[in-house]
């Protein structure tokens, strides 16, 4: 089951480093991550999708939320969200293909943001099985490059579950700073 991971952590170098190795040292394959300022000054929100049972997940939850820089993390899979992926296609587009690739790219509500003479580059919002089906339609005509952002999600109605004070938590204990000689390749 895929699990949608939602966090609020402070902006600092290696916090993004910190989750994913938590992740890989419980070998779970995150599905997708993305990361971008918050609401709050100074707190980015992660969105993570990772595939495994809910125990699991569950564990591994709890262990992120150890992490000092993790301001709160939940879990909003069986939340009611919205979830959104955008995409970005650049697709092979001969004269003889360039208005059937616009239909298709009508229908879809998506956007031609590039033109060149032998290529379109569309741009796509919608959830996962959207992408995927353009994507599915678009490679009959020859894909030169995708780029997705993966999932984004907020629940919907009132706040949030990660609403919190403006002052991060402060139960956790200040991460000690790291010797300078440790920091030294050599000692990677």
């Amino acid at each position: 089951m895929k699990h949608t991971l939602v966090a609020l952590v402070e902006d600092q170098p290696g916090v993004l480093n910190r989750v994913a190795s938590l992740f890989r040292r419980r070998s779970f394959n995150i599905e997708s991550i993305a990361v971008g300022h918050a609401e709050q000054p100074e707190l980015s929100r992660m969105t993570i999708v990772v595939e495994g049972d809910t125990a699991k997940v569950e564990q591994v939850r709890k262990q992120l939320d150890k992490i000092i820089e993790v301001v709160k993390i939940v879990d909003i899979t069986e939340e009611d969200m919205v979830a959104r992926e955008l995409a970005l296609i650049k697709v092979k587009a001969l004269p003889s293909t360039r208005s059937e690739i616009i239909q298709i790219v009508d229908i879809f509500r998506a956007n031609i943001v590039d033109v060149a003479s032998d290529s379109l580059i569309i741009e796509v919002t919608g959830d996962e099985d959207k992408v995927n089906s353009l994507l599915n339609l678009l490679r009959g005509f020859g894909i030169k490059e995708i780029a997705r952002t993966g999932r984004i999600a907020l629940t919907r109605g009132g706040a949030g579950p990660l609403v919190v004070e403006q002052e991060p938590k402060t139960s956790k204990q200040p991460r000690k700073p790291i010797p300078a000689e440790a920091e030294s390749p050599a000692n990677w």
